[in-house]
């Protein structure tokens, strides 16, 4: 199977919303955000795999414990066998929730397709005039275009959201996400914390934004989305 897992964590309730999971993490992104807190997977720098067949004999132990698993990263649909994976899972009674940046809308339709992702979240980095600048990489807006549509079109539960990083994000940028977004099923206002992590040092000093600033982003949101949530406060 074409897939490789870095790292499990057995138990999480923060990772897939109203359940308990297991999250699973693979290797390599092609977005290179600064903010970002997993250097040493974006970068493919953990050099041994979890054979996905541990995985699911972990699971098979768990049913009475857990939910399902959410697949995250770097970025999952970099994996070839990242279909394929999801579908053993869905085969041993769990539900899977997918994290994406959006740039492989042609896997996403295949898990939509075969029913094997139950929700799915989608990083948004910034209005698309400025995701280059955020995400430090060339950008296909039309994929990122065509995986929100994929989404709001789906049936399934799915959520969009962005970490808000004082000098990428500000109210502007709500406004313009709110207005692309018109109508989406939930939004998720992430809190940037900075640590001795993230891919770019100079953003290891780069103090969060207030609560305050959190609820404007949220207030400018509810106009365009219903649900519109503040998570890491």
């Amino acid at each position: 199977m074409d897939i490789n897992i870095k790292g499990v964590q057995k138990t999480s309730l923060l990772d897939y919303p109203g359940k308990v999971c297991a999250t699973v993490f693979l290797s390599r992104c092609n977005f290179r955000c600064p903010y970002c807190h997993n250097a040493e997977l974006v970068f493919d720098e953990i050099k041994e795999d979890i054979p996905p067949e541990e995985i699911l004999d972990f699971l098979e132990g768990k049913k009475n414990w857990i939910d399902g698993i959410c697949v995250t990263g770097g970025e999952p649909t970099l994996h070839k066998g990242l279909v394929d994976f999801a579908r053993k899972v869905k085969e041993k009674g769990f539900l899977v929730k997918i994290d994406t940046n959006g740039t492989n809308p042609e896997m996403i339709q295949q898990l939509l397709d075969g029913k094997l992702a139950d929700y799915i979240a989608m990083d948004i980095k910034a209005p698309l005039d400025k995701y280059e600048e955020v995400v430090r990489a060339k950008v296909n807006a039309d994929a990122i275009q065509r995986t929100i549509n994929l989404l709001m079109d789906s049936g399934i539960d799915y959520e969009f959201r962005t970490t808000v990083v004082p000098g990428l994000f500000e109210e502007n940028d709500a406004e313009k996400i709110g207005e692309w977004l018109k109508g989406a099923k939930k939004f998720c206002i992430q809190q940037f914390r900075n640590s001795d992590k993230v891919l770019d040092p100079k953003y290891q000093n780069i103090a969060h934004y207030h609560i305050d600033k959190l609820e404007k982003f949220k207030t400018i949101l509810k106009k365009y989305i219903k649900d519109v949530e503040i998570r890491g406060v």
